[in-house]
């Protein structure tokens, strides 16, 4: 089922505050009405599939996925990421100025970044994990009444 573009509008407009009677307003709609269309837009299934595809393109754009924090800290952990550094030096006659430079990470940064992926990986743990079966013997069945 297609979407009119009044329904889009209200879509891209939910999406800003998640306000329906707000949206449906900004959209064109009535705002005698408002409320109840914009709740009545949220029902449809056209228009609830593609909020949450939006949502999900937000999602993705916004929030780092595993591959890319594991592709970060690995390039921290081999020296090839660099950050932006503010360093002030001074001129002459009690005046100094701020640059930025790129700095590699330092061996504090490396060693972090490699603490944190061997976490990832279980190569450290601080847990012990322990396999195998252990019997359990009740004893005293004796001394039980029935």
């Amino acid at each position: 089922m297609k979407m009119t573009n009044k329904q889009k509008r209200f879509c891209d407009e939910y999406l800003i505050d998640m306000n329906a009677t707000q949206s449906a307003i900004r959209a064109g709609y009535s705002p005698k009405t408002a409320r109840f269309i914009g709740m009545e837009n949220l029902t449809k299934p056209n228009i609830k599939a593609y909020i949450e595809k939006r949502m999900k393109e937000k999602e993705d754009e916004l929030i780092a996925s595993q591959d890319e924090v594991l592709r970060y800290l690995t390039s921290v952990m081999r020296g090839q990421s660099q950050s932006e550094i503010v360093v002030v030096e001074g001129c002459g006659d009690g005046v100094s100025e701020a640059k930025r430079m790129l700095k590699a990470p330092d061996e504090r940064e490396r060693l972090k970044a490699s603490e944190l992926l061997a976490k990832r990986y279980g190569i450290l743990s601080d847990k012990v994990k322990l396999d195998g079966v252990v019997p359990v013997v009740i004893g005293g069945s004796d001394d039980l009444e029935d």
